[in-house]
């Protein structure tokens, strides 16, 4: 009986146990070790550069047990490239190493490196902003390229890591740009956008002007070389990544990496599939690829030798990187073991390691779905947080349906999904879960499970979606302002983890594109003239998050604490929603704040649960100082606004 790739047996068979897969490299010699266990010959082909026609040497590997190929050559290789010849039987097949470090141009051949060397002066001991609790963090998610490539952001290295290292850029307009502008905001840590090499953009064209979101992986643990200045040696991108990673570091903020492990760009061609067929994905029984990233593949990672490549090379960018969390893409294609595995690994290298996902998939799925990583199943998961589709649409309407209105633009039947936001996803009993957009119960355990946002990367940013749900009413500029400081006024005075999109502190636009992942730069950048244009919306929110990081009322840790210290109030129309938070929450100086939205057009009176208050966030200034009071126990809050009260 012929032996299937996909089954238990096989994977008892050969699960190969070893952590030195790749190529240990020193001055003396360097180690090949790869797994295509079905291969009936596999090659070791040296090159002298990364592309171009400059072979040196065919050097045959040995079969060893549980799949394994290897072999030793006995001299210095450092700098020289390789790939792999896997014979199948019926035909020859070149394919990168999965467990490369370093490749180049284009990521079609490994390089044999040594990392030390690649390491900036005062790398390793250079400070790391610690976290040291989930809810502490103001995430900002951010693309490479957006941040500097605008002419105007007046950063040399435009679209590249090392414009991270510029900390000290400004417009013409006298705005800071760059790093500097996301250390003025305060924001803790930069989520960035896909860093690995991905398959999409040419990086062998030396302007560059090719874009995409980077959501194709090729080599999961190598830098993209289009952010490199040269993208020919493969050392240059991974010592500008870590320069990049430590200026952050050094101005106070976290790095965290968006991570693409639920499927690869290529499918039956991909180097996994050829080095072990139908293997590292889900297939069906006629053969064909299931497609649970809607990207043509989904990567079964319930498999042994599948877990282990994924645990080993998230662990490695934690270690070689200093990265300080995770953010997944499609976590609903993984299986909660594997997640909780790479927790529970990762918390070794750094305790205080933040890691949280997209709960869904992007289509159907070849594993059932009581076993994967999906926001349903939250639950199971340890330490592992998933973003809020419920709050995101029910503050902004269906990110599907441009036209549809939510709390802030006057949307219908919202209040329990902002409410539900604003507990984190946990459990309170003033919630009515059945009027909840996505969710009939509580699926956080605790707060940091619940990623709070209005705007991310994909869909309409804030700005397009409220110019979208105005439609052909006469909406002025200040109530468009107005929905945008009311929506991440929301997002950061609620429980859980805040997320914001690049760009939404200064009324970002994509003119409408809902999908820019390979759209011109011109859509993609952040225009930093905007800044100046919206600056009023830039010190909102500088005041919001000001605010969120002083007083920890509105990150307390656990559920309970919510449920104990957070009561929700009485509010005298619909499409409103106010609470209070109590008792020192969470050990704050303050012992008693009140919190108002109103994404009513109308202004409207609210009683208050006391006299004698006061205001410290309006629809016009936030912060943490009084910019009115309330001497009896009632106020006016203004439409579509958010109100903050200190008990006086």
């Amino acid at each position: 009986m012929k032996e299937k790739n996909t089954s238990r047996a096989f994977d008892r068979k050969y699960n190969y146990n070893g952590t030195d897969l790749g190529v240990t490299y020193n001055a003396q010699v360097s180690l090949f070790k790869v797994w295509s266990p079905k291969a009936v010959n596999v090659s070791l082909i040296l090159y002298s550069a990364g592309n171009g026609d400059n072979k040196l040497e065919e050097i045959p590997m040995e079969k060893c047990s549980k799949g394994i190929w290897k072999v030793s050559v006995l001299r210095d290789l450092k700098g020289i490239y390789y790939t792999y010849e896997i014979d199948n039987g019926s035909k020859k097949q070149e394919v990168m190493d999965p467990y490369a470090k370093a490749c180049g141009v284009n990521g079609k051949r490994a390089m044999v490196i040594d990392l030390e060397e690649t390491n900036p002066e005062g790398w390793e001991t250079h400070k790391r902003p610690i976290t040291t609790e989930p809810t502490d963090a103001i995430i900002y998610e951010l693309h490479v390229r957006d941040m500097s490539v605008d002419l105007n952001s007046n950063i040399e290295h435009r679209g590249k890591f090392l414009a991270f290292t510029e900390t000290d850029t400004k417009s013409e307009e006298g705005e800071t740009t760059g790093l500097a502008h996301i250390k003025e905001l305060g924001i803790t840590h930069i989520q960035l956008m896909p860093i690995y090499d991905y398959l999409t953009v040419d990086e062998s064209k030396e302007d560059f002007e090719e874009y995409n979101w980077g959501y194709d992986p090729l080599n999961y643990n190598i830098p993209e070389g289009s952010y490199s200045t040269d993208p020919f040696h493969g050392e240059v991108r991974i010592k500008e990544l870590k320069q990049a990673i430590m200026s952050i570091h050094e101005n106070g903020l976290g790095v965290i990496m968006d991570v693409v492990y639920n499927h690869t760009a290529q499918s039956e061609g991909s180097f996994l599939n050829v080095l072990a067929p139908n293997y590292y994905y889900r297939t069906k029984k006629q053969g064909k690829f299931f497609n649970g990233s809607a990207c043509g593949n989904e990567i079964a990672s319930e498999r042994f030798m599948v877990r282990k490549m994924l645990i080993e090379s998230i662990v490695y960018w934690a270690k070689e990187y200093k990265i300080d969390g995770f953010r997944f893409d499609l976590m609903g294609v993984l299986d909660i073991e594997t997640m909780n595995l790479i927790y529970q690994e990762l918390r070794k290298v750094n305790p205080n390691i933040i890691l949280y996902g997209e709960g869904w998939a992007g289509g159907a799925c070849g594993l059932e779905e009581a076993k994967r990583a999906l926001k349903v199943n939250a639950p199971l998961l340890n330490h592992v947080g998933v973003f809020s589709d419920d709050l995101r649409d029910g503050v902004r309407g269906d990110v599907f349906e441009e036209a549809e209105k939510g709390f802030i633009s006057g949307g219908i039947d919202t209040e329990e999904s902002i409410k539900f936001g604003v507990i984190a996803s946990t459990k309170h009993p003033q919630i009515n879960y059945s009027k909840v957009n996505y969710s009939d119960a509580p699926y956080a355990k605790y707060p940091s499970q619940t990623i709070n946002y209005v705007s991310a990367h994909d869909n309409l940013t804030l700005w397009d979606k409220i110019e979208a749900t105005c439609g052909d009413e006469q909406v002025s500029l200040e109530e468009k302002i107005k929905m945008q400081k009311l929506a991440n006024a929301i997002v950061l005075t609620s429980q859980g983890v805040p997320f914001i999109h690049a760009g939404a502190e200064f009324a970002r636009t994509k003119y409408g594109d809902e999908n820019s992942y390979k759209s011109s730069d011109q859509i993609n950048k952040l225009d930093w003239k905007r800044k100046h244009e919206f600056k009023d919306v830039f010190n909102y929110y500088k005041g919001l998050i000001k605010l969120r990081k002083q007083h920890p009322a509105f990150r307390m840790t656990t559920s309970r604490e919510i449920s104990k210290n957070l009561t929700f109030l009485k509010m005298p129309d619909l499409n409103m929603v106010g609470y209070t938070l109590k008792n020192h929450a969470g050990g704050d100086e303050w012992a008693e704040i009140v919190v108002l939205l109103n994404g009513n057009e109308k202004n409207q009176i609210v009683a208050l649960p006391d006299e004698e208050w006061n205001i410290v966030v309006d629809g016009k200034q936030a912060g943490i100082e009084s910019i009115g009071k309330v001497d009896g126990n009632k106020v006016e809050i203004e439409g579509r606004t958010a109100m903050v009260l200190v008990k006086a």
